[in-house]
């Protein structure tokens, strides 16, 4: 076994597993978090979680259309709604922190779609798969390979 396969104990990723199956159920809507999390994968350039999130948005019904447009949803402006918009943008911003903090439009903009609850669940859902893909990548994970 090397060092890269015994990054991840157990019990951490029981802990990771159990924040994104909260943050998740708590935002509510099974395909607009698959889409966060893969546009977050994508530019974290996590196979791994790309693989696995694209099989798990199918199966959520997620269309073909969105999830080939996605690293293009900006200009893809008639395939996704403004809520998934502004879940997205939220999503690049949590995720590249280019201007070190979340610009205040961005966050404000995703308030108008997200009640309080389900922002702090959207934020935790970034927040959970910057981890995974962080920790994936690290280990250099496989598409399809097991990570624990």
């Amino acid at each position: 076994m090397t060092t890269r396969t015994r990054l991840l104990d157990p019990a951490v990723g029981r802990a990771m597993s159990a924040l994104s199956a909260a943050a998740k159920k708590g935002l509510g809507d099974p395909a607009l978090a698959e889409l966060v999390v893969i546009r977050a994968s994508q530019l974290n350039h996590c196979a791994f979680c790309l693989d696995m999130h694209l099989a798990i948005a199918r199966e959520h019904g997620v269309s073909e259309r969105q999830l080939d447009l996605l690293s293009a949803w900006e200009e893809a402006e008639d395939v996704y709604d403004e809520r998934e918009r502004a879940a997205l943008a939220l999503t690049e911003a949590v995720t590249v922190l280019t201007d070190r903090f979340v610009p205040d439009a961005v966050y404000e903009r995703a308030a108008q779609y997200f009640d309080a609850g389900q922002l702090a669940h959207l934020v935790g859902l970034i927040a959970a798969i910057n981890n995974w893909n962080r920790v994936m990548v690290s280990r250099r994970i496989p598409p399809g390979g097991h990570p624990l």
